[in-house]
């Protein structure tokens, strides 16, 4: 058993294992594997929650399959809250109490679709990893799942949430009354009181994973990630579920993106390069902590960007403490680096039509694919994940995959986004999704964005 303040270093990074194409500037990933160079065919990893209510599970059960679909890893989150849903839609606190037999049975039978569900979903190579989101507060409720994976040939990874801080529980509490599908149309402060008497009646019967349990795999993150105790981690994909699970917090945080304001290559449609900021960018930098003052009030930021000038330029007259990342400098376009798409098509026909087929895995000659790009952010957001309101200046493709991670967007769909010159985007991560603000500057730009299977031609529009 190992234990941890959640400060260990990262595995080393991992290369996608890929074919090169005939133009050799294509790939995809090997049929012999999930995308990222992990043999699959037999790996299949029920991550169990465990905690009490208000613990931050189901965000936590988010943020994890997120961060895998992110990384071309399939999974799903069963929640037996939603089965139980499917008969008991809004249920009182006293539906939860183990004195009440119809209740008990109910829950059981909730967790068991879930459970058959799962294993179907694993039976049909869906996937590689499944949550399964509930308390699961009792050793005979988890040596239950124990049993029945094992018999399926599925691997079990528990996660116990356990948190004891009364702010954050309260702050949890606050959100579920108004988020939560069970108190849908009630009184806020009346669903809020039904939900800490639920606490209280699994605070009767909830067990914690302890040396009882020394046989089970499982990672127990106590008071927000404060101290973390892992117990027989076995393979390589458990030990990314965990590392990245050493690297989360939930306490309550938002995170603000910003592309560069216009640059001079924006103007004259290239891109790439190291441009300057346009007339037009340099009043959008000017207004951009009026910006930041309106969406973030008096919090104290961080203000994350690129090596690039045009990044550096636009936060220039933020207050905050700056920090420089090469991780956040904008996708490398190779040989095509300066070039406007018109040019591109010109000269390199063949290319322009494929990164049209795919450009999440089309890779400049010479440089990256948004593949590439996902791989060396991984750091960034697991900074993200340890850190307390950010703001980030940066690229735009750097954004549609940062904006991907966060918004769950799927991977074919994310180099396509717009994401628009001289705005101020607020993503606010809750347990069930996170919520988007959008704050566009009255300060004209150029339109960077391309649809797929458009002329290249360059817009002249606003941004």
């Amino acid at each position: 058993m190992a234990e941890t303040n959640g400060d260990t270093a990262a595995p080393a990074q991992y290369k996608p294992e890929m074919r090169k194409q005939p133009m050799g500037n294509f790939i995809s990933p090997s049929r012999k594997t999930n995308g990222i160079g992990i043999q699959a065919e037999d790996t299949r990893i029920c991550v169990v929650m465990v905690g009490l209510p208000a613990r931050g599970k189901s965000l936590i059960a988010q943020k994890v399959v997120r961060y895998l679909h992110w990384l071309s890893i399939k999974a799903k989150t069963f929640n037996v809250g939603q089965y139980r849903r499917t008969a008991t839609p809004n249920p009182n606190a006293a539906f939860f109490d183990t004195t009440n037999p119809e209740g008990e049975r109910l829950r059981r039978a909730a967790a068991e679709a879930a459970v058959n569900d799962m294993v179907k979903w694993f039976h049909s190579g869906e996937g590689l990893i499944a949550i399964l989101d509930a308390t699961n507060s009792t050793k005979g409720r988890r040596a239950w799942i124990r049993d029945r994976c094992d018999a399926e040939g599925i691997e079990t990874l528990f996660v116990e949430s356990k948190c004891d801080d009364e702010d954050l529980i309260m702050s949890n509490i606050l959100e579920v009354k108004t988020t939560s599908p069970d108190y849908v149309g009630q009184d806020p402060e009346e669903a809020a009181q039904d939900f800490r008497n639920r606490i209280r009646n699994y605070e009767k019967v909830y067990q914690t994973i302890d040396e009882d349990e020394s046989d089970l795999t499982y990672v127990k993150l106590i008071d927000v990630g404060q101290h973390v105790i892992i117990n027989r981690i076995q393979d390589y994909l458990q030990s990314r579920v965990v590392y990245y699970l050493m690297n989360l917090h939930i306490k309550p945080r938002a995170i603000w993106l910003s592309r560069h304001g216009e640059s001079n290559y924006n103007l004259s449609g290239k891109i790439g390069g190291d441009a300057d900021i346009s007339t037009r960018g340099e009043a959008y930098a000017r207004a951009l902590p009026g910006l930041v003052k309106q969406m973030a009030g008096d919090r104290q930021l961080t203000v994350w960007t690129s090596t690039l000038k045009r990044t550096i330029q636009t936060a220039r007259f933020l207050t905050f403490e700056k920090l420089e990342w090469k991780a956040l400098d904008e996708l490398d376009s190779g040989v095509c680096d300066g070039l406007t798409y018109a040019e591109i098509a010109t000269q390199y026909p063949e290319d322009f039509a494929q990164r049209d087929e795919d450009k999440y895995n089309y890779r400049y000659l010479g440089g990256e694919s948004y593949r590439d790009v996902v791989i060396r952010l991984e750091p960034i957001i697991m900074e993200l994940e340890r850190s307390e309101n950010i703001l980030i200046v940066t690229h735009q493709a750097i954004l549609r995959c940062i904006y991907a991670y966060f918004m769950n967007v799927p991977q074919e769909r994310s180099p396509w986004m717009e994401v628009p010159l001289h705005t101020l985007i607020k993503l606010t991560p809750r347990a069930y999704s996170t919520q988007e603000e959008r704050l566009k500057a009255d300060i004209p730009a150029v339109s960077t964005f391309r649809a797929k299977g458009s002329q290249a031609v360059h817009q002249e529009g606003t941004g």
